[in-house]
This record gives C-alpha cells, structure tokens and sequence, in this order.
C-alpha cells in the first residue's frame, strides 16, 4: 500500500495544482462544449441519418479534448523545471505513472460528465441511452488515459511536443477508439448488453494490456 500513497500524492498534487490554476479543465470543457454545438449545427440531417454520425461526432469530441487534456500532463513541470526533481523524489517511476494516469483520468472524467448529458439533449437522444454510454466512455477512457499518460512523458521533452503527442498516440489507441464508437452505435440504436459484449471486451482488453505495458516500460520513458 505504501507505493499506493505515494501514487496518490502525486495525484493529489496534480489536482490541486489545477483547482488552483484552473488551466486545463475549464478550457478543454468549452473546446468540448463548442465542438458538440457546432456538430449539432452542421449536422441537420433527419433522425435516421443522424443516428449514424452521432457516434462518431461524440468521440471525436472526447478523442480532441483528451488530446489537449494529455499535453498538459508533464507540461507544468516541464516548464517549471521540476520534473527532474519530480524523478528524483523517493518514489518509483511507476508511481509517477499511476499517479499521474489517475489525475488525468480524473481530469478526463470531469470533462466527460458535463458534456456527455449536454450531448444527449442537444442531439434529442433518449435519456434511457445513458447509462450504457457512461459505461462505455469509462471503460474507453481507462484505456485512452493508460496509454495517453506514456506517450504524453515520451513526448514532453520534445520541442514539438503538441504535435508529437497525436501523431505517435493516435495511431496506438485506434482499437479502443473503434471499438467505443461501435458500441456507442449499438447503444443509441436500443441494443441490449449482449450485443455490445464484443465490442466491450475489446476495450477491456485493451485497457489491461496497455495498462501493463505502460507501467513497465513508463520508467525507459521518462528517463530519456
């Protein structure tokens, strides 16, 4: 438990770092808010048609805002120059991963929930679809933070950082994107759970791989 408490500071930290500076929450939720809106507008197609964009309009929305959400993950201490006092705390390089995979998820997840019901009346779907999206935009976002947290430390010493970030990130987490999307499909067409199962095992699947993979190899990462 002990490398638990250490994780959680380094959580704690983050958190409020950002309830303070208020930097990266508030602006990533108007970006979010703003690209539903104009979706909704663009999109004046009929129910039948909309039902097959509406999927892909809200992971395109939760995909951009976690981008910008993630490229301030070690951007603060970057620029502060406490990272390097960050990797020479009495703490493993695994607890720094954890700790900051759990601030962004947090991060995230705040994002999520304030848009994700302004999705569904701006787009009049049925209220009933809601718990089976919360469900799948948690097991992707698992998935989606595991893996964005690694490339976010890869690329932050780079000068290029905000480009670097999507190009090597995106191309990983494909999988779990096009899974999610699929399973959103299912869900706002009234499916059951069972017809979803494929797909949600592949977003659990992906999320225990990565989540391994990430934290044993995050420590040849940040040291480079």
């Amino acid at each position: 438990m002990r490398f638990l408490s250490k994780a959680v500071a380094i959580t704690c930290k983050d958190v409020l770092s950002e309830v303070r500076a208020r930097e990266t929450i508030p602006s990533v939720l108007i970006f979010a808010v703003l690209v539903i809106v104009i979706f909704n507008f663009a999109f004046g197609a009929g129910p039948e048609q909309m039902k097959l964009v509406v999927p892909g309009i809200l992971w395109t929305t939760f995909v951009f805002a976690g981008m910008l959400s993630l490229n301030r993950t070690f951007i603060q201490e970057k620029e502060q120059g406490c990272l390097e006092a960050l990797m020479i705390c009495p703490v493993k390089r695994q607890d720094i991963y954890i700790g900051k995979t759990l601030a962004n998820f947090i991060f995230l997840t705040v994002i999520e929930a304030i848009s994700l019901p302004i999705f569904v009346i701006l787009f009049n779907l049925p209220i009933i679809v809601l718990p089976k999206l919360i469900v799948i935009t948690i097991l992707a976002t698992i998935g989606f933070i595991s893996v964005g947290t690694l490339f976010a430390a890869l690329s932050v010493n780079t000068k290029a950082r905000e480009m670097v970030l999507p190009i090597l990130f995106l191309p990983v987490v494909v999988p779990v994107i096009l899974s999610a999307v699929e399973a959103s499909a299912l869900a706002l067409t009234g499916e059951s759970w069972s017809s979803m199962a494929s797909w949600l095992q592949i977003i659990a699947a992906f999320d225990v791989i990565f989540m391994v993979v990430s934290y044993l190899i995050f420590e040849y990462v940040i040291e480079e």
